[in-house]
């Protein structure tokens, strides 16, 4: 993925980012508006009680999809993604809600607008492609 994210000469998306610390913030502040704003309240039903355990895998995966150091990997192996989300139900209103709070929380964090558009699009490709039933 990181391949269709980086920018020829620029470094990595993960560098770009500002590396662990920032893909942490990114991704707390993610879960923190999935956990308390109303319109994600359908994502947020897909979780369970703790967002925890999802907090640090987003955060490892994110880590290497970003072409930082591979996190995810070492602990679970090959991502898999699609097949690892196949026992949750995933609608268009799942993936809508998944990528506004992703959109929030990178305007949020600050992330540099360059690399922001370039992640958003491929954070709609990969959320849209995670969709596993009809709406």
């Amino acid at each position: 993925m990181v391949d269709e994210i980086a920018e020829p000469g620029m470094g990595t998306p993960f560098d770009a980012i500002g590396g662990e610390a920032r893909v942490r913030e990114l991704v707390d502040r993610f879960y923190d508006l999935m956990d308390l704003e109303p319109q994600f309240k359908q994502l947020r039903a897909t979780h369970g009680a703790t967002l925890d355990d999802a907090r640090n895998k987003l955060f490892w995966f994110l880590c290497g999809w970003l072409g930082g150091p591979d996190h995810y990997v070492e602990r679970f192996g090959h991502p898999r993604l699609r097949a690892r989300h196949l026992p949750f139900r995933i609608t268009s209103v799942e993936r809508d809600q998944w990528v506004a709070c992703m959109w929030s929380a990178m305007e949020q964090v600050n992330v540099p607008e360059a690399l922001r558009k370039r992640l958003e699009e491929s954070f709609l490709n990969t959320a849209d492609w995670m969709r596993n039933t009809p709406d």
